[in-house]
């Protein structure tokens, strides 16, 4: 963590102890990123988007001759694992190397690192290492190549970064969260939704199913419709999604901007039968039995915590669907009601499938669900949704008003000026489940370098949507999630998230994409986007 402020790990979660930066005004060319030595050159570029729109682009350092392209062969997080690695290694012909992680477990003891990325060479570019995987896959030890300035640990960079700034108080447009496709399956570029839209500028959003196209099934990774929103999403009132639960969220109340916040936020949605019976209602416009990110509610297995990028399972659902959710309903085994503006049932079937609606909702139900919908969804009875929204750390009610926008993401950056990052909580333990490695995936995520966007507000009510570029050695390393929060409190915010990076990460200004896409193909489609409209 060279060049940032100190930090401590206390109980899973990150406190820095060091003043708040002041945050009347847009970034400046005196405020420094916090990132790699400060003797580092930094240039920045603002200009004025609209009245209280500021884009300012930043470059800031240099390749460094320490770092270099290698081939990791695992992540180890225990001295057994590490020695079962090695051991392959050298059983093919070559010597291992042990590079500590750049960061401790969340789960304990101690500081000491989470584990040991066990790999194999020193190269001075990505075909020499690639070459070198592939003759290391020759012999039946397979790795990947990575670059280890991307590790977390002290660099020089570069960064590649830009910053969007809105002022409530002097902007007169609309800032707020834009659906792709305008219903939940399918995806769109960021860059696409801001020419659809005619937006001024534009972020991708949150997290979102990337789907093979066969629904997929329960364990790691994204599973489900393609596009659909992993966790809240509020468009315009319309509440999308439901919440992965006690995750945090961007809430966007005004159009202006104003009054937004960074709140932990959680679902709670159900249906009461003519005879007072009442049922919850587990899902909001997904396929049922696939609860990406986890973190749910009602029979959910393995676990009914949040767990990012692993489908959870639920074999007892009733799944909700609204005309947002497009033409097409999933399909499969169960039973299915469809209900008017009203609320009367006006059509049963077993078996779910067929088309959604053009107004009033469609319930789906799979297991206990099914039966419950059978014994009390009759034709020409009455059924009453109801669906709220609860500030998870409040206790109170979530107010939706028509202009409402709610962006889901995590985890949570910054809290009243501090770090707060608790990676257990927000779904990123790494705690193994049912067998999946959770280690890999906590380094590989968390700790390592990665394109990033985040969002956050200053203590003035300005809005900072950040991304920063990465994956491109020689043009911008991308950050780890503790740098991610150090930017953004250098930024000026006092409260921030993470939203969804990596290959989604990107900013359109003024019709023009900035930055360089991390993916080989180019900027990636994404479930949403934050656009800031004239």
């Amino acid at each position: 963590m060279s060049g940032l402020a100190m930090a401590c790990l206390v109980a899973g979660q990150v406190v820095v102890a060091a003043p708040v930066p002041a945050a009347s005004a847009p970034p400046s060319s005196a405020d420094e990123l916090p990132l790699g030595p400060a003797s580092l050159a930094e240039r920045r570029t603002s200009r004025e988007v609209a009245p209280g729109v500021t884009h300012v682009a930043i470059e800031r350092g240099q390749s460094s001759s320490d770092d270099f392209w290698t081939v990791t062969i695992g992540v180890a997080t225990t001295e057994a694992e590490a020695g079962e690695l090695e051991q392959r290694i050298r059983a093919a012909g070559y010597e291992p190397r042990r590079d500590p992680t750049a960061g401790p477990s969340p789960l304990g003891p101690g500081d000491r690192p989470l584990g040991w990325m066990v790999r194999v060479g020193r190269h001075a570019d990505q075909p020499a290492a690639q070459a070198a995987a592939n003759e290391l896959a020759a012999k039946g030890v397979r790795g990947s190549v990575q670059f280890t300035g991307e590790d977390g640990h002290a660099t020089t960079g570069p960064w590649s970064a830009d910053v969007l700034v809105v002022d409530p108080r002097r902007f007169r447009g609309r800032l707020g969260s834009e659906l792709a496709t305008q219903i939940v399956p399918g995806r769109e570029t960021t860059s696409s939704i801001a020419r659809r839209t005619g937006a001024l500028a534009a972020v991708n959003g949150g997290f979102f199913v990337i789907s093979s196209g066969d629904g997929g099934k329960p364990g790691p990774g994204l599973a489900g419709t393609d596009g659909d929103l992993a966790g809240i999403s509020v468009v315009r009132g319309d509440l999308v999604s439901e919440a992965v639960n006690g995750r945090p969220a961007l809430v966007v109340p005004a159009d202006s901007g104003a009054g937004t916040a960074v709140r932990r936020l959680t679902t709670r949605l159900s249906v009461r039968a003519a005879n007072g019976d009442h049922r919850e209602v587990t899902g909001l416009n997904r396929k049922p039995g696939l609860i990406v990110n986890c973190g749910g509610v009602g029979e959910a297995y393995p676990l009914a915590l949040p767990a990012h990028d692993y489908t959870c399972g639920n074999d007892n659902e009733v799944i909700a669907f609204t005309p947002v959710f497009g033409p097409e309903l999933p399909q499969g085994d169960g039973h299915q009601v469809t209900l008017d503006g009203r609320g009367v049932v006006v059509a049963v079937r077993d078996g779910r499938g067929g088309v959604t609606p053009a107004r009033g909702t469609v319930l789906q139900g799979t297991g206990k669900g099914a039966q419950w919908l059978r014994d009390h969804a009759r034709r020409g009875e009455h059924l009453t949704l109801r669906r709220s929204i609860v500030d998870a750390e409040r206790g109170a009610s979530q107010p939706v008003r028509p202009q409402t926008s709610i962006v889901n993401g995590g985890p949570l950056l910054l809290r009243h000026g501090a770090v707060a990052l608790d990676p257990v909580r927000d779904g990123w333990s790494p705690q193994d489940i049912d067998g999946a490695d959770r280690g890999a995936f906590y380094n590989g995520w968390y700790l390592r370098r990665n394109p990033r966007t985040a969002a956050g507000v200053t203590r003035d009510g300005k809005i900072i949507l950040l991304t920063v570029d990465g994956r491109r050695p020689a043009h911008s390393v991308g950050l780890s999630i503790p740098e991610v929060a150090q930017v953004m409190r250098g930024l000026g915010a006092v409260d921030a998230i993470n939203l969804d990076g990596g290959g989604s990460t990107a900013m359109v200004v003024g019709g023009a994409l900035q930055g360089v896409p991390s993916d080989a193909t180019g900027e990636r489609p994404d479930g949403d986007a934050i656009v800031v409209l004239p």
